[in-house]
C-alpha cells in the first residue's frame, strides 16, 4: 500500500468523529499516566526524559502481544528478528544491537534487569504497562542502557479470585491458548498469586519452494507464576517463576543470483536489500530449540526513612540451531557442492554441501541492593551495589550436507578419523566458553530547587571482568598461534554520568536538556577468527571486541493541552559513540563476529496524542536520525552510514469506541508504521526502501468478554526483514490475520 492510501484509509474511519463532535469542549480532565522512569511513580508529563508509554488500555486495544508490537510504535525504534529465535536486535536512536552481543537496551521486567537478549524475544502476556525510555539510562539501569531502557509491569496478584481465558485462531494456520488466574493464598490476603499458561502454534507463513511446505513452523510454551507476600506495611516480597520453550526453525536464509542455473552468479550480483523475487529454498528445514528458565525475588523493607531493596535473579538459557549453510540451496545447485567441494573424490564421499548448527549455552545470576530515599521531600536519592555472574559456552560448525538431515551439535565435534567427510561429520567447529564476573555501585541524586526548576545527578561505575577459555579441538583451530585450553581474560570498566536540568513554567508543561554517557561492555568473538578475517581481507575484526561508550546531549520538551486532551512530546538529541558494534560473517568457519567502529548520530522526535473525545484517541510520531561513521579500521568507509539505521520512522493511528446498547461496545483501531530507509553495513553496500505497514483491529465487548477481528501487515507488504553482510537475506512475515476470543472472570 502505498503511504497516501494508508492516511487517507486513517481519515476515512477517524474524520467523521471528529467533525461530528467538538474536540475540546468536554472539560473533564482524562486519567493521567503515572510511571516509574527515574524509580519513582511520577506523572508522566512531568519526568525530563523522552518517553512512549502503553497502558493497559492500549495494550488490549493495539493487540500487543510481543516486542515488536509495541517497537513499531515508538519513534527512532526498530526491531530486527531473524536467523533464529533469540536473535532479535533493537536500534534506537541509531544504536544498534548484533548477533550474539550484549543488547542496546535495558529491559527492566517488574523491578528485575534481564540478564540474558535471548529473554527479551518471548511472548507479552498479562502486562500492566511499558515504558520506553530514550538515551542512556546507565545510572539507573545498567551497563546495557546505553542507547535506553523498556520497563515492564505485569498485571500485580489480586485480592480477589478472578482471571481471563483467551483463544485466538489465524491464518497459517495459527492456534493460540493462554489463561491467567490471581487470587489470594490465605485468609488475610497478605499472601496472593497470579499464574498464567500460554500456548501458540503455527504452521508458518513463509513458503519453502524446494520442500513445498513451510520455512517458519512455530510452536510457543510457556508458564508463568508469581507471589507476593505482604505480611505489614513495612515488608513486601515478590517472588516470580518464568518458564518458556520455544520449538522453531532456523538459517533459512536467501542469497539472490542474477542466473539461478549458474552456481556462481552469486559471486557477481550486486548487494541488494530490496530483493523479495528470490524464494527460500534450502534442503534442510533444520530446527530451532530454546528453553528459558527465569527466577527473580525481589525484597523490600521501608521503616519509615526510606526502602530498602534486594532484587536477586537466576536465569537459564539453552538454545541449539540446526538448516542449511551458505549459500543456502539445494546440494547440487549450492556453491559448495560446486566448487568449495568438488574437488574431493567421490571415494571420499565427495563432492557435498555444508549444513551447520549452534548451540549456547547461558547460566547468570545477579543480585541488585539499593536504598531509595522517601519521595515527598526536596532532596531525593537512590544508591546501590549490582552485581552479575555469567557463565555462557557457545559452539559453531559448518557439516557435511549429503541430505541426510542436520545433527544436532553441543559440545564436541562429529569426528570420523577414517573418513574426515562421511556423512554428518563436522567440517569446521569452534568452541568457547565465557565466564564474567560485572560489578557495579550507582546512585541518583535529585534537588527540588523551585517550584519551577529541579536538577538531577546521577552517576555509575561498572566494571566487567570476562575470561574466555578455547574448548575447540585443536585439529579445528583456524589459526596456529591458538590452543587448546588457551584463557584469554579481560576487564572492561566505565563511568556512566548524567545530568539533567528540568523547568517546569507550569503544572502542565516540562522543558529539559541532559548530558549522559552509555556503556556497553566488550567480549570475545571465537578464538582463531582474527586469522580468518585477515585471510578473507577482512578489516576491524579480531579475537576480541572493545566496549562501547556513548556520550550525549539532549533538549526536550513535553505536556499537555486542552485539559490533558492533546498531550506533545517534542526532542533533539546529539550521540557520539566510540567503539560501537558492526557484525561481520565469516564464511570460511561460519561465526558471526563482532568490530568496532566510531559514529556520531543527530536527531529528533515528536509524539502528539489526541482525545477528541472520551470515545476516541488518535496519536501520530515521527523519529529522525543522521548517523555518520567517524572511524573504523578500514578508512573508506568514513562519512557512511552506521550499520542497521533507519533514516526515520512514521508511526500514526487512531481507535474509535462506540457504546452499542445492552452492555455492547464496538471498537476499530488503525495502527501505521513506516521504516524509513535503512542501511545494514559499514560499507552502505545496499540499503532497503521504506517498508510502510498496516495493523487492523476490529472488536466487539461485553462485560465480561470481547471477540477482536485482526490483521498485521494488512496491506501484504513483501520485503525483507533483515540484509546480513555476505548478501543473506532474511524475509519478513506477509500479512496475518486471526479472530480473538477473551473471557474475564
Amino acid at each position: 500500500m502505498r503511504k497516501s492510501n494508508a492516511w487517507v484509509l486513517a481519515a476515512t474511519l477517524v474524520l467523521p468523529e471528529v467533525i461530528a463532535a467538538p474536540a475540546f469542549a468536554q472539560t473533564a480532565i482524562l486519567h493521567e499516566v503515572v510511571v516509574t522512569a527515574r524509580e519513582r511513580k511520577e506523572l508522566v508529563h512531568n519526568v525530563p526524559i523522552t518517553e512512549s508509554v502503553f497502558t493497559r488500555e492500549a495494550i488490549r486495544s493495539a493487540g500487543i502481544d510481543s516486542p515488536q508490537s509495541f517497537i513499531a510504535m515508538v519513534p527512532n525504534m526498530t526491531l530486527v528478528e531473524t536467523q533464529n529465535v533469540g536473535n532479535a536486535f533493537v536500534t534506537l536512536r541509531g544504536i544498534s544491537q548484533a548477533r550474539n552481543s550484549e543488547p542496546s537496551v535495558a529491559v527492566i521486567v517488574d523491578g528485575v534487569q534481564e540478564t540474558d537478549p535471548e529473554e527479551f524475544a518471548t511472548q507479552l502476556n498479562d502486562i500492566q504497562q511499558i515504558e520506553v525510555l530514550k538515551g542512556p539510562q546507565g545510572a539507573l539501569y545498567g551497563r546495557d542502557a546505553i542507547a535506553g531502557a523498556i520497563i515492564i509491569h505485569t498485571v500485580p496478584p489480586s485480592k480477589k479470585f478472578g482471571g481471563r481465558v483467551r483463544l485466538g485462531l489465524g491464518n497459517g494456520p495459527s492456534e493460540r491458548a493462554d489463561s491467567t488466574v490471581t487470587g489470594p493464598l490465605n485468609s488475610s490476603g497478605t499472601l496472593l498469586y497470579r499464574a498464567g499458561l500460554d500456548v501458540y502454534n503455527t504452521s508458518g507463513y513463509l513458503e519453502n519452494t524446494y520442500l513445498h511446505r513451510k520455512a517458519d513452523p512455530y510452536r510457543d510454551y510457556s508458564g508463568r507464576l508469581r507471589l507476593l507476600w505482604t505480611p505489614n506495611d513495612r515488608v513486601t516480597a515478590d517472588w516470580r517463576l518464568f518458564y518458556d520453550r520455544v520449538q522453531t526453525t532456523a538459517y533459512y536464509f536467501v542469497i539472490p543470483r542474477n542466473n539461478e542455473a549458474n552456481p556462481f552468479a552469486s559471486f557477481t550480483t550486486p548487494p541488494n536489500a530490496n530483493d523479495v523475487t528470490s524464494p527460500i529454498q534450502t534442503n534442510n528445514l533444520g530446527m530451532d530449540h530454546r528453553d528459558i528458565l527465569d527466577s527473580a525475588l525481589k525484597l523490600d523493607y521501608a521503616p519509615g526513612y526510606g526502602t530498602f531493596r534486594s532484587i536477586t535473579d537466576y536465569n537459564q538459557t539453552k538454545e541449539i540451531d540446526t538448516g542449511d549453510a551458505y549459500d543456502f540451496r539445494p546440494i547440487t545447485t549450492s556453491i559448495g557442492y560446486n566448487y568449495f567441494f568438488a574437488g574431493i573424490p567421490a571415494s571420499l564421499g565427495g563432492p557435498f554441501d555444508e549444513s551447520q548448527s549452534q548451540f549456547v549455552r547461558v547460566h547468570t545470576w545477579s543480585e541488585d541492593v539499593r536504598f531509595t530515599s522517601p519521595s515527598d521531600s526536596p532532596f531525593r536519592w537512590i544508591t546501590g551495589l549490582y552485581f552479575l555472574h555469567k557463565e555462557r559456552f557457545i559452539s559453531t560448525d559448518n557439516i557435511v550436507d549429503r541430505g541426510l538431515g542436520v545433527p544436532a551439535v553441543y559440545e564436541n565435534p562429529i569426528v570420523n578419523p577414517a573418513n574426515p567427510f562421511a556423512t554428518n561429520t563436522n567440517v569446521t567447529f569452534l568452541a568457547d566458553f565465557q565466564n564474567s564476573n560485572a560489578w557495579a555501585w550507582y546512585g541518583d541524586a535529585t534537588y527540588t530547587l523551585s517550584k519551577q526548576w529541579q536538577f538531577d545527578a546521577a552517576a555509575r561505575y561498572d566494571s566487567d571482568t570476562e575470561s574466555d577459555t578455547t574448548r575447540t579441538p585443536q585439529q579445528f583451530l583456524p589459526d596456529p598461534a591458538a590452543y587448546t585450553g588457551e584463557v584469554r581474560k579481560h576487564t572492561w570498566d566505565a563511568w556512566q554520568p548524567k545530568f539533567t536540568l528540568r523547568y517546569q513554567p507550569n503544572a502542565d508543561w516540562t522543558m529539559y536538556a541532559d548530558w549522559s554517557r552509555g556503556f556497553r561492555s566488550g567480549g570475545f568473538n571465537q578464538t582463531g577468527v582474527a586469522a580468518v578475517a585477515k585471510a578473507s581481507h577482512i578489516l576491524g575484526v579480531g579475537d576480541t571486541f572493545a566496549a562501547e561508550i556513548a556520550d550525549t546531549y539532549e533538549v526536550g520538551v513535553k505536556g499537555d493541552m486542552f485539559h490533558h486532551r492533546l498531550s506533545v512530546d517534542a526532542d533533539v538529541f546529539h550521540t557520539h559513540s566510540k567503539n560501537g558494534y558492526f557484525f561481520v560473517y565469516l564464511a570460511a568457519n561460519s561465526t558471526q563476529n563482532l568490530g568496532n567502529l566510531n559514529a556520531t548520530y543527530k536527531g529528533a522526535e515528536v509524539q502528539l496524542t489526541l482525545r477528541p473525545t472520551d470515545r476516541m484517541e488518535l496519536y501520530a510520531g515521527y523519529g529522525y536520525t543522521d548517523s555518520r561513521i567517524t572511524a573504523m579500521a578500514d578508512p573508506t568507509v568514513l562519512g557512511n552510514q552506521a550499520p542497521l539505521v533507519s533514516r526515520d520512522t512514521i508511526n500514526a493511528g487512531g481507535m474509535y469506541r462506540q457504546p452499542l446498547g445492552n452492555g455492547l461496545a464496538g471498537m476499530v483501531r488503525l495502527d501505521f508504521h513506516e521504516i524509513g530507509r535503512t542501511w545494514w553495513d559499514p560499507y552502505d553496500s545496499t540499503s532497503r526502501n521504506p517498508v510502510p505497514l498496516l495493523n487492523l483491529r476490529l472488536g466487539l465487548e461485553g462485560d465480561r468478554w470481547s471477540l477482536t477481528l485482526w490483521s498485521k501487515n494488512l496491506t501484504d507488504t513483501i520485503y525483507n526483514a533483515e540484509f546480513s553482510p555476505g548478501g543473506f537475506l532474511w524475509r519478513a512475515l506477509p500479512r496475518r490475520y486471526g479472530v480473538t476470543y477473551e473471557y474475564r472472570f
